[in-house]
């Protein structure tokens, strides 16, 4: 292991040792704080000013500057909750999750017995969340591995104590699809740059390069992509609000892939419209041009 990995992993078990230490409030205000140093830093903070920029021009540069400030402050709320996640799913009816609607989509799903992929954006605290799903069905969960493997081994330990299993990336494919025969649900995210790799669909107005798995998989199983959000309420609790699956009307149609990806994408964005706070602004979400119209990149 680098030496730089080492010293990050060392530091990243510290800071989980203390917050273990302490109770979920206590753990929310620590994060808040740790989200305010970030902000204070300027940790990727231009990046996330001009993306709030591009998907809100109409507002002021004062309310902008608002979102930034709670999502940052969010930001290190969700970090802070990581080494506590067992914990916290386990936590009694209505103590971290208040309450949860559109449950009966995943118990129609269940039924069906085809699996289901459970989609979400980088969105509020969505591994908590799927992790809390779990417990009424497995799920698995589709990662990407960090390059630092001892923080990585971490966040693999936090995952397995909430219950939940994990499939990396890309060279998994074949356990996702094992996973959705033997009708267990996979949770994963499809709402960062795909490169020249991805379908360009609209977002706030923008296209922008969006991953095609999740349509693909659900055009091709027949498991239904069932989108679910986590927002966080004033006391710190979770609410939780599945939707209906996405209609797909010929999934051998020309365009069925990136009609049921822009079909995502909007439902992300109308949620990111409503708690903007939630959502992970400091990734370059419009870095990739979308082709001209003669098939070069503009």
């Amino acid at each position: 292991m680098k030496l730089s990995h080492r010293l990050e992993t060392w530091m990243a078990r510290a800071l989980a040792n203390d917050l273990l230490r302490r109770p979920w409030p206590q753990v929310l205000k620590n994060g808040a704080r740790l989200g305010d140093l970030m902000h204070r830093l300027g940790i990727r903070r231009e990046v996330a000013a001009d993306n709030l920029a591009l998907a809100f021009p109409e507002a002021t540069a004062e309310r902008r500057a608002e979102i930034l400030a709670e999502h940052y402050r969010e930001l290190g709320r969700v970090a802070a909750e990581y080494p506590h996640m067992g914990t916290l799913v386990r936590a009694a009816e209505g103590e971290v999750v208040s309450h949860a609607t559109g449950l009966e989509h995943l118990e129609a799903a269940r039924r069906a017995g085809r699996g289901a992929l459970l989609l979400t954006g980088h969105y509020g605290h969505f591994e908590l969340l799927g992790a809390w799903l779990g417990r009424l069905h497995p799920v698995d969960f589709v990662v990407k591995p960090l390059s630092n493997p001892g923080v990585e081994a971490m966040l693999s330990s936090w995952r397995a104590e909430a219950g939940v299993g994990s499939i990396p990336l890309g060279a998994g494919v074949r356990r996702v699809f094992e996973a959705l025969r033997a009708n267990r649900w996979i949770a994963l995210l499809a709402d960062q740059d795909a490169r020249s790799h991805g379908a360009f669909v609209p977002f706030f107005g923008r296209l922008c390069s969006t991953p095609k798995g999740p349509a693909e998989l659900a055009l091709r199983t027949g498991a239904p992509i069932i989108m679910g959000f986590a927002h966080r309420e004033a006391d710190g609790r979770h609410v939780l609000e599945v939707h209906p699956p996405l209609a797909v009307s010929d999934p051998r149609a020309p365009g069925a892939v990136e009609s049921l990806t822009a079909g995502h994408t909007a439902m992300l964005e109308a949620e990111v419209r409503r708690y903007p706070e939630a959502w992970f602004w400091l990734h370059k979400r419009w870095k990739t041009a979308p082709p001209a119209p003669d098939g070069k990149e503009s």
